[in-house]
């Protein structure tokens, strides 16, 4: 059990830590939020059901069938909520999406609450108070800036997110696959409404391969594997390498530096959730 156990938070990590390098290939691009949206959403969608195809052959029809609800449903909140990722990563620094994006455990208790009234513990408004914190100090030294659409773009994408995750935390035996492949779809067909130029050079083509063929798909097929046995407090410590580790690799090749009221409110950020994430797990081991 404890290696099947260990094996679950390695996959997960190597997931993550995967899932972080997607904030450098859309910076490495010089084309527009929805023309890299509509690439790699079309590429994610071809990618996953070549998965699933290779998995589940003949039953790739039931699988969409049987959880039609929930695909279609967190399939466009996620689909959306990628759109506002990366048109943040394009209009904001790097660290300041990901700090924000840190705040989904945050929004999920307030939607889990306006959805299904589940009310949360002590612990959940006490970290509350800090990530409002943290996300204060972070904003408020850009209001005026040019930085803040790109903050605003962030805190609409970990808004919807966090509202999918409520909603699929309903359907648990929805395939997750299956779901962010129809993402994938989703992204397609709404960014291919308002997207001004599909026109890409062969440099820019291998960045949105690399980024809707590999790093997405693999990384998501990674995660999904891994947290089906881990707990959400464990789940949440894991999140934070992809907080951490974006905007190290954006420092590393483009040399971008955060501003120090990033440092500030996202280090406040990310001291609450380590502290929550271990106060759970120690309070199911006390049980």
């Amino acid at each position: 059990m404890e290696n099947s156990h260990f094996k679950a938070i390695i996959i997960t990590s190597l997931g993550v830590l995967l899932m972080s390098f997607e904030s450098l290939l859309i910076k490495l691009t010089s084309i527009q939020a929805l023309t890299f949206s509509f690439y790699v959403g079309l590429f994610m969608f071809l990618s996953i059901n070549i998965i699933l195809f290779s998995t589940k052959q003949k039953k790739i029809v039931s699988v969409y069938k049987e959880s039609l609800k929930p695909i279609i449903i967190c399939g466009i909140l996620f689909g959306i909520s990628n759109i506002f990722f990366i048109s943040a990563i394009k209009n904001t620094s790097v660290a300041n999406t990901v700090m924000i994006f840190a705040s989904a455990p945050l929004f999920s208790s307030l939607y889990a609450y306006l959805l299904y009234k589940e009310k949360s513990k002590k612990n959940i408004y006490i970290a509350s108070f800090f990530i409002f914190l943290g996300l204060f100090i972070i904003f408020s030294s850009q209001i005026g800036g040019g930085d803040l659409i790109g903050n605003l773009f962030a805190l609409a994408c970990v808004n919807l997110f966090a509202l999918s995750f409520v909603i699929l935390s309903k359907y648990k035996k929805a395939n997750r696959l299956a779901i962010t492949a129809f993402a994938g779809f989703s992204i397609t067909i709404i960014s291919f409404a308002f997207v001004d130029s599909f026109i890409i050079d062969n440099r820019t083509l291998m960045i949105l391969l690399l980024a809707g063929v590999l790093v997405s798909p693999i990384s998501r097929l990674l995660m999904g594997i891994g947290t089906k046995s881990l707990p959400a407090s464990e789940v949440s410590i894991l999140l934070i390498i992809e907080t951490l580790m974006a905007p190290v690799w954006v420092w590393i090749v483009l040399k971008e530096v955060p501003l120090s009221s990033t440092f500030l409110g996202g280090s406040i950020i990310l001291v609450t959730l380590l502290l929550n994430s271990i106060y759970l797990i120690k309070s199911k081991k006390a049980v």
